[in-house]
């Protein structure tokens, strides 16, 4: 993924989060949703939709009822999935390689060993610091997005959650 999408889906992640937090708070009204919609994309990410389709309602989480806490939910994950490749990749240097070659069975088997098999039993901090030995943190997801600046060709392989 280019790093530009990478930042551009940052930035229209926190634009809908603070619209979200709008909405819970009782403005705008709907009526100006989709004024409120586009002022904040032509500053922020040089872009102003063309209509409410690809505006205000091009959002599904909006208009299937789910308001509050989906977008920065987004985040997170990025955040944990980085985390959790580079303690992967500690433990197995190989990881790279072998995903390059079409072999995820290595990495796979972290995963089973170190996450999948405990399901919901933990909150994400938890489960974070019992994986990596480390509470969440954002260093990981920062040294991938600054990777992604200097050596797109080597990074090519480095994991982000969609």
């Amino acid at each position: 993924m280019a790093l530009i999408t990478i930042v551009a889906a940052l930035i229209s992640l926190l634009i809908r989060f603070e619209h979200e937090l709008q909405i819970l708070e009782g403005s705008p009204s709907i009526s100006a949703l989709p004024e409120e919609w586009r002022r904040p994309y032509t500053p922020d990410l040089g872009i102003t939709p063309p209509d409410d389709k690809d505006g205000v309602l091009q959002d599904m989480h909006w208009y299937s009822y789910i308001i509050g806490g989906a977008f920065q939910g987004y985040t997170i994950g990025n955040i944990l999935s980085t985390q959790f490749f580079a303690a992967a990749q500690k433990s197995h240097p190989e990881i790279p390689v072998q995903i390059a070659s079409g072999d995820i069975s290595v990495l796979h088997t972290w995963l089973k060993t170190n996450l999948y098999q405990r399901g919901a039993k933990f909150t994400a901090n938890e489960l974070a610091e019992r994986a990596t030995g480390s509470p969440m943190s954002i260093s990981p997801y920062i040294d991938y997005l600054k990777s992604k600046c200097q050596s797109p060709i080597a990074n090519a392989i480095r994991p982000l959650a969609n």
